[in-house]
C-alpha cells in the first residue's frame, strides 16, 4: 500500500513572459535565465518552446512581449511550486505593483498535473469573469488550471511547441483544439522570435 504523503509527479504548464529589458537584458535573455533558474529550483527536465514576439495585452500597456511556455515534471505540492516561480521573479527584478502592467519576468502557473482548485465554482466564476472585472481584481488563491489560458495566443502558442496533447481537466478540450478554436488574427498575431 501506498504512503498516503508520498506525493505523485505531476505535469506541469508554465507560461513565461515580459516585455521590459533586466538587469541581465532584454526578454528573451531574462527568459533563458529563468529557465535555466526553474530547472535548477525544481531538479527537473524542462520541454521549452520556442520564443514568440505577441503584441502586449491590452493593447497599449506596453511594448510587445517575448513569451514562450515550458513543461516538465514536478514532485511536491502547488503552492510550493507557486512559491520557486515567485522566487524567480524577484531575482530577476519582478514588482507586482500593477495588474497586467509591463514586467520584467512573468511566470504563470497554468496547469498542475489535472488539479482544479481551489473548487470548481471558483475556477468557473474566475474564468467567467468579464475582461474589466479581470483587469481590476487580483484572486488572493491560486486557480487552477489558468482561467484565461483558453483565451490567449500568446499561451497556447507555446504550448503547442511543448505539450500540444495536453487535455484541460475542465473543458475536455487539448491545447491544439483550444488554439485552432482562438481567432484566426489572435493567432497571426503570435509570431517566432527571429
Amino acid at each position: 500500500m501506498q504512503n498516503k504523503m508520498t506525493t505523485q509527479q505531476k505535469t506541469i504548464l508554465v507560461a513565461m513572459g515580459g516585455n521590459l529589458e533586466s538587469e541581465i537584458g532584454p526578454p528573451h535573455v531574462t527568459l533563458g535565465y529563468a529557465i535555466a533558474s526553474l530547472r535548477s529550483m525544481t531538479n527537473s527536465l524542462l520541454r521549452k518552446s520556442k520564443y514568440f514576439v505577441t503584441p502586449c495585452f491590452p493593447v497599449g500597456y506596453g511594448p510587445d512581449y517575448v513569451n514562450a511556455a515550458v513543461s516538465f515534471q514536478f514532485q511536491g505540492e502547488s503552492h510550493e511550486l507557486l512559491a520557486i516561480l515567485h522566487r524567480i521573479e524577484a531575482n530577476f527584478g519582478r514588482l507586482r505593483s500593477q495588474r497586467w502592467g509591463g514586467r520584467v519576468l512573468d511566470l504563470d502557473l497554468l496547469a498542475f498535473g489535472d488539479e482544479v482548485a481551489p473548487t470548481i465554482e471558483v475556477y468557473e466564476a474566475w474564468r467567467d469573469k468579464p475582461l474589466s472585472e479581470q483587469m481590476s481584481q487580483t484572486p488572493q488563491e491560486l486557480i487552477l488550471p489558468h482561467p484565461r489560458m483558453q483565451d490567449r495566443a500568446f499561451v497556447l502558442g507555446p504550448l503547442m511547441d511543448v505539450a500540444p496533447n495536453w487535455r484541460h481537466p475542465v473543458s475536455g478540450l487539448t491545447v491544439r483544439q483550444m488554439f485552432e478554436r482562438l481567432p484566426s488574427e489572435d493567432r497571426a498575431a503570435l509570431k517566432p522570435l527571429p
